[in-house]
């Protein structure tokens, strides 16, 4: 069993508020997740293009997740 040691990150757990533009942005990104994810599923996209698309709805709806999203 591997060992880690070193410095332990600081973290940050001051809660900060969600402006309603940013949780409209959030529902939207899901939304159009949900439907990529149907188109996929049933076969009308491959993923190759989930994953292209995926990237161009990060970058639109800029998600406040989306740095930990696979």
């Amino acid at each position: 069993m591997a060992v880690i040691t070193g410095v332990i990150p600081e973290i940050n757990d001051e809660k900060k508020p969600v402006s309603q533009e940013q949780l409209r942005r959030e529902v939207d990104y899901a939304r159009a997740q949900k439907i990529l994810e149907s188109m996929l599923n049933q076969g009308l996209i491959s993923l190759s293009e989930f994953d292209k698309i995926t990237a161009l709805n990060r970058e639109s709806f800029s998600p406040a997740l989306a740095e930990i999203m696979p």
